[in-house]
Parts: C-alpha cells; sequence; structure tokens
C-alpha cells in the first residue's frame, strides 16, 4: 500500500478516535482524575500526531502554493512541516487566553501537542523511509 493511502488511513482513524473523545467519552463523566486527565490531553495529543499525515495526505501530488509549502518529500521537509504545526499550535493556544472565543488556555495542551508531533516526526519518517526503501527494492 502507498504513503499516500496509508496516511488518508491513519488521519481518518485518528480523526474518528479524536471526535469519540471529545463528543461521546468526556461529556458523560465517568472517569476520575488520571482518566479525565489524559481525555482533556488526548485531543490535543492525537491532533498534532496527525499533522504530518493529513499533509501528506492533502498536498502530494498537488501542485499549488499552498501544496509546495507543505509537500513531504524528504526528511527535510517533515522537519518543517512539524515545525509549521508546532508555530501553528502555539498560535491557536494563545489566541485562546482571548475571552471572545469562549476557550481556556492551558499549557498542558501545549506540552502534549509537542509530544505528539515529535512522536508523529518519527513514526511518519520511519514508514517514509520504509516505502522509500520498499519501492527502491521494487524498482530494481
Amino acid at each position: 500500500m502507498e504513503l499516500k493511502q496509508v496516511s488518508k488511513r491513519i488521519f481518518i482513524i485518528g480523526t474518528l478516535v479524536i471526535w469519540t473523545i471529545k463528543f461521546i467519552i468526556r461529556p458523560m463523566h465517568w472517569f476520575d482524575d488520571p482518566a479525565r486527565f489524559f481525555l482533556g490531553i488526548a485531543p490535543n495529543l492525537f491532533g498534532s500526531f496527525l499533522v504530518p499525515f493529513a499533509a501528506y495526505w492533502f498536498f502530494s501530488g498537488k501542485n499549488f502554493f499552498v501544496a509546495r509549502v507543505f509537500r513531504i518529500q524528504s526528511m527535510y521537509d517533515l522537519r518543517l512541516v512539524c515545525l509549521m504545526g508546532f508555530g501553528m499550535l502555539i498560535i491557536n493556544e494563545y489566541l485562546q487566553l482571548i475571552p471572545f472565543f469562549g476557550r481556556t488556555f492551558d499549557y498542558n495542551d501545549i506540552v502534549f501537542s509537542s509530544i505528539g508531533l515529535v512522536a508523529s516526526h518519527f513514526v511518519f519518517g520511519k514508514i517514509q523511509s520504509r516505502k522509500k526503501r520498499d519501492y527502491q527494492i521494487e524498482a530494481n
């Protein structure tokens, strides 16, 4: 299976997990403090983990400006996408300080989003290098 299909499946499954946590599990208030804390940070952790997979799925094979910025063809591109994702998550979190949006600022969201981005950098990089190696073996 090619990397675009793998990225698509991981992104869709991850999105469904995030929606399940946010809209079904968390509102039921069944859990005590350690689990409640994890359920609070899980959407940020999983959402930031999905950044390179979403970028690859949405922008590979495209040639417009945004696709050229977020295209992941090398480890440098992957690092750049993850750094831009980190910048966007910092901006998003600090925008929550504005009372107009009705959301709450939390440093834990930044910490666990960063952990998710670092993990996704290593996981996506490993999958991408494996797929490239398999493709090169196939071509020879």
